[in-house]
């Protein structure tokens, strides 16, 4: 059925919107890359089955960082992945390092930077200390921030350094105000770097900036609610605030409430399935086969693990709630 948000756009605003093109692009790509072998099942399937994967959020998989991150779509799916792939490291209670967690993003994006997994790392720990070890909890919702918003906070990191040396005038347009006045501010050169920016005037420039940018933002409402807790704050402890703000998580929608973030009933199920399978072919294997049955899983052997462990690994009984409280860092 269409939707009536379908039905409500002119044709060239919803593709756009949609990104359809891209994915036209795309698939007309792999198409003539891979012509051979689709030419022995029809284009028309290659069609079918290419926006099947699209839908499913399967086709980042394996893809160059320059794809996963060209659609919203594309960037919540890459999350959406990592999150399935991985949460048995939370479940395990393992806490990693940032360069460990950046090999768990290289298994599914080869290419993907270092650069990206440093400034997450950075929300949990607000300092330099990548070597410290941080709770997939705590780094996912991070991580999960500054990938789908990085370029929302590249553009709020220079406001909050022009509020902070002063670079700014000393005066903001409301952008709200419908008679354009000018509300004057403190010198944000007279406040200590530890102490933060003013957050009322911090949002003023956000409000401003989540109205006009092209690229995804979080709700402003959501920004609002979250600068209105405080009177003042820094760069980082804002970042934190958005990672654990409950709302924005379900407004980016690609990951589940800390709750149930080690929850994954469909998974499980084809895990389950798999296990079953693979202690089926050990009991039905004759004992009096070739060797290789010694390399065969036994019936009560099989067991679910962390896909990846570090060579080095600390083990804690909760998932935090978001805070640093549980990563292995110094004093934030």
């Amino acid at each position: 059925m269409l939707s009536p948000e379908r039905l409500s756009l002119p044709g060239p605003e919803y593709l756009v919107q949609r990104h359809v093109l891209t994915y036209m692009e795309d698939a007309v790509s792999q198409l003539l890359e891979n012509r051979d072998d689709i030419s022995q099942y029809g284009i028309a399937r290659f069609f079918t089955e290419y926006f099947n994967s699209v839908r499913q959020g399967t086709h980042i998989l394996f893809r160059e960082f320059s794809f996963i991150q060209a659609t919203p779509h594309n960037r919540a799916s890459f999350l959406r992945t990592f999150w399935r792939c991985f949460r048995t490291v939370g479940k395990n209670g393992d806490l990693l390092t940032a360069k460990e967690y950046h090999c768990l993003l290289q298994l599914l994006c080869p290419d993907f930077p270092m650069e990206l997994t440093q400034k997450a790392a950075r929300i949990v720990l607000m300092d330099d200390a990548m070597d410290c070890l941080m709770s997939f909890s705590d780094f996912l919702f991070a991580f999960q921030i500054q990938f789908y918003y990085s370029e929302f906070l590249e553009s709020i990191a220079a406001i909050y350094q022009d509020l902070l040396t002063g670079k700014n005038p000393n005066t903001v347009i409301v952008p709200t105000s419908s008679s354009g006045q000018h509300r004057s501010r403190q010198a944000p050169s007279e406040c200590s770097p530890l102490d933060g920016v003013e957050a009322s005037l911090f949002y003023q420039c956000l409000e401003s900036l989540c109205d006009r940018s092209k690229y995804s933002c979080p709700p402003s409402a959501l920004v609002k609610e979250v600068l209105s807790s405080v009177q003042r704050l820094t760069f980082y402890g804002f970042l934190m605030a958005l990672a654990k703000h409950h709302g924005i998580n379900r407004a980016i929608g690609a990951l589940p409430d800390k709750g149930d973030l080690l929850l994954d009933p469909s998974m499980d199920q084809e895990l389950e399935k798999l296990l079953s399978q693979v202690s089926g072919l050990s009991i039905s294997t004759p004992a009096s086969s070739s060797g290789d049955i010694a390399n065969l899983p036994t019936h009560n052997s099989p067991k679910i693990s962390s896909p990846w462990k570090p060579h080095h690994r600390q083990k804690v009984d909760t998932e935090s709630d978001g805070s640093t409280d549980e990563t292995d860092s110094s004093e934030n």
